[in-house]
């Protein structure tokens, strides 16, 4: 009996050590293998810009970022992308008390990701059928949610909005999961009040994108050549 429960404990410490665990997501030195991290940041922010594009053309319901800019526009005379900027500039804002910093990656994120929508929507063309558009929403969340863990798990510092999730992760302790997921929807309400169409493709996207995210995490976070503790989510 005492074999069967020490092999019964065993099997339950192997199952929890199987359970994904990140290492923490601060930025690292760029000196700390600068090639494998800046591609993996390149590769993440392409497929992110590309990602947006192909939810754009599913056109069933932009993401909510975009849905808030959309509601701006209808109380301001400014444009989408100044919007879009601002807004930007606001998050970096709320990274002051976070105690996050902008960084290399922060910037790549805005050059990169206007490149990389631009060539997906140069590419992938419009006016599909209502079929084509469900794979289009599909495979634009799944790719969504894997490019933040890519970009983000580069730790060369993410995104305004992304460290936005990040730093409020760190300081609660909650997983990027439910952070991400609750910073969409309280985006998505902000959006909606102030007069942004709200599709299908906006809900599932601020529903889902935050558990896509942290089913990748595990398999694309950086981890230190030093060694550092892992967060069980």
């Amino acid at each position: 009996m005492g074999h069967a429960s020490t092999a019964l404990g065993s099997a339950e410490r192997r199952r929890a050590g199987s359970v994904r665990r990140v290492p923490p997501l601060t930025c690292l030195p760029l000196t700390e293998r600068p090639g494998r991290r800046l591609a993996q940041l390149l590769v993440g922010l392409v497929l992110y810009g590309l990602s947006m594009s192909v939810l754009v053309r599913a056109a069933l319901g932009v993401n909510p970022w975009s849905m808030l800019y959309e509601g701006l526009q209808r109380h301001t005379s400014l444009s989408f992308g100044t919007l879009s900027a601002l807004v930007g500039v606001l998050v970096l804002l709320a990274w002051i008390p976070l105690r996050q910093r902008p960084t290399l990656g922060t910037f790549a994120n805005v050059l990169v990701l206007a490149c990389a929508s631009d060539l997906g929507l140069f590419l992938i063309p419009a006016d599909r059928g209502l079929p084509g558009r469900l794979f289009l929403l599909a495979a634009g969340i799944l790719l969504n949610g894997f490019a933040v863990a890519v970009y983000v798990g580069a730790r060369l510092g993410p995104g305004p909005r992304d460290g936005l999730m990040t730093g409020v992760s760190a300081l609660t302790g909650g997983s990027v999961r439910l952070v991400r997921t609750l910073l969409e929807v309280a985006v998505l309400a902000g959006g909606w009040l102030l007069g942004g169409t709200v599709g299908v493709g906006t809900l599932l996207y601020a529903l889902l994108v935050g558990p896509v995210t942290q089913f990748f995490l595990p398999w694309c976070a950086y981890r230190s050549a030093d060694g550092e503790p892992v967060r069980q989510d």
